[in-house]
């Protein structure tokens, strides 16, 4: 009997209201993890690691390409090299029957305006590319920031989906919010015009609590579709002490509305927020040896339901 895959069951995604529903007009809950920058940490860009995610329970991949760091897309890093582990992502993620995001990572540049026609070119490029792919996302960028309002990034927006559109008509885009992607209320006061589009929220559980909920709260109250494209267990650094309570409320809170999640990050970084040990050698078939508590933690919270939305994980 064939494997019945994420996408074999669920298919192509669509934006109805707040929700993300599945090809059977159904809400579905993406989740999983992301990649910390796959220029750094390219040895976990491999099928069998992403199926790890799959065994416990993910049914998401999140492909972090930075744009402005060490290395980055547009810092002196090998374009095409770079491009390819995103093709070698996505290609893994589509045979697994796994959704993934393509991710435009900004991050020290702040503002995505910085390289908006850059952005356009590698988006016209990758949806060029995965036209025919129903299980690809496009998050466009991940956390504008410093001195950036959101007319800016809307601004920036209003560009760049269009080039997306022309070759991915009905793909679901992720958009970045200001303040790293924490201001999704302000977005809500003056959304985007358009069809499957969906606003960022990333958070770290040691460091943003009610005060973020609550605004990811409001914007839903006035129908923004929210998704927490990025998200930790310890704090804003990626390192530093777990936040188990806060975590759980996070965890809580998300099923509860069916928001959509990706975990930052599967790599062994010496860093709490990496899911794998600095010491493990492993890049795919984790055991519990060659897990961080924040690896343990997501394996869990994966293993606790189904990707649809009706299941509670907690």
């Amino acid at each position: 009997m064939k494997e019945q895959t994420p996408f074999a069951e669920h298919g192509r995604l669509t934006v109805k209201g707040t929700a993300l529903c599945d090809s059977h007009q159904k809400p579905y809950q993406l989740k999983g993890a992301s990649t910390l920058g796959i220029v750094w940490y390219p040895q976990y860009i491999n099928k069998a690691a992403f199926e790890t995610i799959r065994d416990w329970g993910g049914n998401l991949i999140r492909l972090a390409m930075y744009t402005q760091e060490e290395d980055g897309y547009l810092s002196g890093g090998d374009q095409e090299y770079q491009k390819g582990l995103i093709d070698t992502g996505v290609r893994a993620a589509t045979e697994l029957g796994m959704y993934v995001i393509v991710d435009w990572h900004i991050l020290s540049d702040g503002n995505p305006n910085t390289h908006k026609e850059e952005a356009k070119l590698f988006f016209e490029e990758m949806t060029g590319k995965y036209a025919g792919y129903d299980n690809v996302l496009y998050e466009i960028c991940n956390e504008p920031n410093g001195d950036v309002t959101w007319e800016d990034v809307k601004a920036f927006a209003e560009e760049v989906i269009p080039v997306i559109r022309k070759n991915a008509p009905e793909a679901v885009i992720i958009v970045g919010t200001p303040n790293w992607s924490q201001d999704v209320d302000i977005a809500a006061e003056n959304p985007l015009e358009g069809n499957n589009l969906m606003y960022a929220c990333h958070f770290y559980a040691a460091t943003h609590k009610q005060g973020l909920r609550d605004k990811v709260q409001a914007a839903l109250d006035r129908g923004l579709p929210v998704f927490i494209s990025e998200y930790s267990i310890c704090d804003a650094s990626g390192n530093g002490d777990i936040d188990y309570g806060e975590a759980e409320k996070w965890a809580a809170f998300m099923d509860e509305r069916r928001l959509s999640y990706a975990q930052w990050n599967l790599a062994n970084r010496n860093e709490t927020s990496s899911m794998i040990r600095v010491e493990s050698e492993a890049v795919s078939g984790w055991q519990e040896e060659d897990l961080t508590e924040t690896g343990r933690w997501l394996k869990e919270r994966l293993k606790g339901g189904s990707g649809d939305a009706e299941s509670k994980i907690l």
